[in-house]
C-alpha cells in the first residue's frame, strides 16, 4: 500500500460507519484503547460531534473510497486552564498498518492544531508494548514524559499507559493569543 494513495481529509457524517468499524476492531483486538465494549454508530457520531463542537479536527484517511484510518484531537482536560493542551487519538484499519498512514494522519493533525493556536499535544498511549504508536509519536517530535504502570486490565493482563508530549508552535515560550480569556 503506497502512502501517497491515501486521501487525508476532514471527516464527514457519512464516515461514521467506517470509523465505528475501525474502532470496533481496535476495541476487540487491540490494546491501544482500554475500552472493553465497542460503541455503536450513534455513540461514535456523538463523540465526533463533541470534538467538532470544540472546534477541533477529526480527520479520516481514505483509500479507494473507503475509510482506513482516522485521527482526532480532544481537550486533554475540561478545565479552562488546559485549553491550549490537546490529546491526540489515532486508529487504523487492520490492513492499513505498516504503511506510514499513522504518521501521515498525526502530521496533519498536528498542523491543524497548531494553526488553531494549541501549544501542547499529549499522546496517552495504551500499552507500553505498543511500539508502533510510540515510534510514530517519537518520529514527529513527541518525548516520553510519564508511565502509568499497570493502569488498565484488558485481555487478562495488566497494561501500562505511556504518556508522550510535544510542543506545538511556540509552545510555552510565548503568551497565547487568548490568554486573557
Amino acid at each position: 500500500m503506497n502512502p501517497t494513495a491515501f486521501l487525508i481529509r476532514p471527516s464527514e457524517a457519512r464516515d461514521i460507519a467506517g470509523i465505528t468499524a475501525i474502532y470496533d476492531w481496535n476495541v476487540q483486538r487491540g490494546t491501544g484503547t482500554f475500552e472493553l465494549e465497542s460503541p455503536d454508530d450513534a455513540e461514535m457520531a456523538r463523540r465526533r460531534d463533541a470534538v467538532l463542537g470544540n472546534g477541533l479536527p477529526w480527520l479520516v484517511a481514505e483509500r479507494d473510497g473507503r475509510v482506513v484510518g482516522y485521527a482526532y484531537a480532544s481537550p486533554f482536560r475540561p478545565r479552562r486552564a488546559y485549553r491550549f493542551c490537546l490529546e491526540d487519538s489515532i486508529y487504523l484499519a487492520d490492513g492499513a498498518r505498516g504503511f506510514g498512514l499513522g504518521k501521515l494522519l498525526l502530521a496533519e493533525l498536528i498542523a491543524r492544531c497548531q494553526a488553531r493556536g494549541a501549544r501542547q499535544m499529549l499522546a496517552v498511549i495504551g500499552d507500553s508494548g505498543n511500539r508502533a504508536s510510540i515510534a510514530v509519536h517519537r518520529a514527529l517530535g513527541f518525548e516520553p514524559v510519564g508511565l502509568l504502570a499497570a493502569a488498565g486490565w484488558k485481555f487478562e493482563r495488566w497494561l501500562d499507559v505511556v504518556i508522550m508530549q510535544r510542543e506545538l508552535g511556540p509552545g510555552a515560550s510565548a503568551v497565547p493569543v487568548d490568554a486573557s480569556r
